[in-house]
């Protein structure tokens, strides 16, 4: 992990900003960096990366910019992968991601100069859904290990050993994201014990995670692997299944996932700010703003919030960012 001390300076800098007027012509060259007007914060931020993670940076953007109408925030959804390669390359102001900044990446990042912090925003309750008419209710870790190992030959869910349920020999049909997904990267370790190790012969829904709801929606015998927000939106069209991961079948719920009894399922999501734009006041003002309004975000995203204690150890980096 980088070292804080560069966050010190940059947090002071920026909170020093926030009491002065832009410098104009400084912060055109900046290219998207702005400062304050005679109204308040503004600039551009560039975010990109996880598309699990995106729906809580737009609301955060559109909660923010109704307080900073003069700040313009972006959102992509490269996938954590994806959103990576941009954020080491400079063209983004933070990344959004599903997982933890990976060795190779941190080292692309550090060869290119690109200082960064890792700060959590909510929970995530990654999910096994098959269709209302399947009438399996509980998967085993080793049962979806079967389905999704790489060298598997299931092909129905009559090949599936160790199911609850004797279901019938029909067609199983796979959904799942692309490899540039963090939820592509989480699942294949957690499921199969390493990360890209997976069969290839699934429907890719690239980072569209809505595709794979309506494909399980209409197919019977479907099954995918998807956020808990996309669950929630779902409504009755799918249904999560519990997961055993050892200790019996546990549900995908807030509780399970704040007490760590969902495993290995239940994971943090994180968005990665940069030391070049947290020199900015308008992204030190963003950054504050995630964590401080964190239960509201997560409430309207449909996401899993943050225990007190993940919420004041995203708070201590932030006030970090903001030199407090």
């Amino acid at each position: 992990m980088i070292s804080k001390k560069w966050l010190l300076a940059v947090g002071s800098s920026a909170v020093l900003a926030l009491g002065v007027a832009a410098c104009g012509d400084d912060d055109e060259e900046s290219g998207g960096s702005g400062g304050d007007t005679a109204g308040g914060l503004s600039g551009n931020i560039r975010i990109d990366g996880s598309s699990t993670v995106a729906p809580l940076t737009e609301v955060t953007a559109e909660l923010f910019r109704g307080e900073n109408p003069e700040v313009q925030v972006t959102v992509g959804t490269s996938g954590t992968s994806g959103g990576f390669e941009k954020f080491c390359a400079g063209e983004t102001d933070a990344n959004d991601a599903s997982r933890e900044i990976e060795p190779e990446e941190e080292e692309i990042c550090g060869e290119a100069g690109v200082e960064y912090e890792e700060v959590q925003v909510a929970n995530d309750a990654l999910s096994a859904i098959v269709n209302p008419n399947n009438p399996l209710e509980c998967i085993s870790v080793e049962a979806l290990n079967q389905i999704w190992d790489k060298d598997s030959t299931v092909d129905s869910w009559g090949d599936v050993q160790g199911l609850e349920e004797d279901l019938p020999d029909e067609e199983l049909t796979l959904f799942g994201p692309g490899s540039d997904s963090g939820t592509y990267d989480y699942w294949t370790e957690a499921i199969n014990g390493e990360e890209g190790v997976i069969r290839t012969d699934y429907n890719s829904i690239g980072e569209d995670d809505n595709a794979a709801i309506n494909g399980v929606a209409g197919d019977d015998w479907a099954t995918a692997y998807v956020p808990y927000s996309f669950v929630q939106a779902a409504g009755e069209t799918v249904k999560a299944l519990e997961i055993d991961g050892g200790d019996g079948c546990v549900a995908p719920t807030l509780e399970t996932v704040q007490d760590g009894s969902y495993t290995p399922l239940g994971r943090p999501l994180f968005i990665y700010p940069s030391s070049e734009a947290l020199q900015r006041p308008e992204m030190v003002a963003f950054m504050q703003y995630y964590i401080e309004n964190q239960e509201t975000i997560t409430e309207q995203a449909t996401f899993i919030p943050m225990t007190e204690e993940q919420t004041a150890e995203s708070q201590e980096e932030v006030d970090t960012l903001a030199g407090a």
